[in-house]
């Protein structure tokens, strides 16, 4: 990590003491370790677990595209990246910094940079669209309710969608129509030939290109290996439905046994949604707001509540960064190329010393 990442996690974490200590304000310290006590240890460990798996199967996708493509990737140093995405994500604004962390992640063990930017894009384009699928069935269950406890929160929920359906809509264009995109791409930035050098937008624009090219050819490849991308939907669905039941486990290790599971998973994907439009890192302060806001009509009593805010922040966000932090000092195992691979790599280097400098 750089100091400038060492010390925005610092201040994020100072922040989060300020809004969990501004969230105790009207609370008894006394009847929250009393709530605390009484929780079902069991339940909690459920939470946990979910956890827990949503980032062992994400670890299993990175292995699963990496081995098919490349060669022997070992689960280590699969686990290793979506940990690390998960520490970035968390101290960077939108989430911003999870993609650029992966790839340095991937280099380190021996992955070539541009086999590892597509396959991160590959991963991130299923990711995404099961997150627009998931809402939008979310969007149909929960959205009245919304509407009816904070309609204002509702603007911010539509926001988030349409962020995430433009990505899709933008990387499915990639997937498809390849040559639009170039066309797309020298719209956009022609005007920007007013505010910088030609020279430098041209070498931008030519940059853009060939990822698209690079991008559109492994998309190729994974159209083509139908069962791999099935399996990767699949794991990828499984991985989110894990992640969205916490909020479920929590609230029966608080003793909120008849409390419905498709609703509350429901409240905590649209609270997901409108979290990933905040600019502060981690959706600080907005994520404790819309839970508290969204749960109250289920946990009544306001102490178990804060309780069970405090809980999913800690599981859902700060879980992540600390085991991310622990991943960064884990050295992954190199990559075991197929055989295949290895020519393809002894070809790519006589090219390269063939070539004149």
């Amino acid at each position: 990590m750089s100091r400038r990442n060492k010390l925005v996690l610092v201040l994020m974490l100072i922040l989060g003491l300020g809004v969990f200590g501004y969230s105790l304000c009207d609370i008894k310290i006394s009847i929250l370790i009393h709530d605390f006590t009484t929780i079902n240890l069991w339940w909690l460990a459920v939470a946990i677990g979910c956890m827990c798996v949503y980032f062992g199967l994400e670890g299993l996708i990175v292995k699963l595209l990496v081995e098919k493509r490349l060669g022997k990737y070992s689960y280590k140093s699969a686990l290793r990246i979506p940990l690390i995405e998960q520490l970035f994500n968390g101290i960077t604004p939108f989430s911003s910094g999870g993609q650029p962390a992966q790839l340095v992640a991937m280099l380190q063990s021996g992955v070539d940079g541009g086999r590892a930017s597509s396959i991160l894009l590959m991963k991130f384009v299923v990711f995404q669209a099961m997150i627009v699928i998931n809402f939008l069935i979310a969007l149909i269950i929960g959205f009245h309710y919304m509407v009816a406890k904070m309609s204002y929160l509702a603007l911010f929920v539509v926001l988030g969608f349409i962020i995430h359906f433009s990505v899709i809509v933008g990387l499915l264009l990639i997937m498809f129509w390849p040559r639009f995109t170039k066309k797309l791409i020298k719209v956009v930035t022609w005007p920007l030939k007013f505010f910088m050098k030609p020279e430098r937008v041209s070498k931008m624009a030519a940059n853009l290109d060939n990822k698209v090219d690079l991008f559109y050819d492994e998309s190729v490849r994974l159209l083509s290996e139908r069962k791999l991308l099935i399996e990767v939907v699949i794991v990828t669905f499984f991985q989110l439905l894990f992640y969205y039941l916490v909020p479920y486990f929590i609230m029966l290790a608080l003793g909120y046994s008849h409390v419905n599971a498709v609703m509350v998973t429901c409240l905590h994907i649209l609270i997901i949604m409108v979290i990933s439009i905040f600019p502060i890192p981690g959706g600080e302060g907005g994520a404790e707001y819309s839970f508290e806001v969204l749960f109250r009509s289920y946990i009544t009593n306001s102490s178990k509540l804060v309780l069970a805010m405090l809980l999913w922040r800690i599981l859902t966000y700060y879980f992540g960064i600390f085991a991310g932090i622990g991943a960064l000092g884990v050295k992954p195992d190199p990559l075991k190329p197929h055989d295949r691979q290895k020519i393809e790599n002894e070809e790519a280097k006589e090219k390269g010393a063939k070539t004149p400098k």
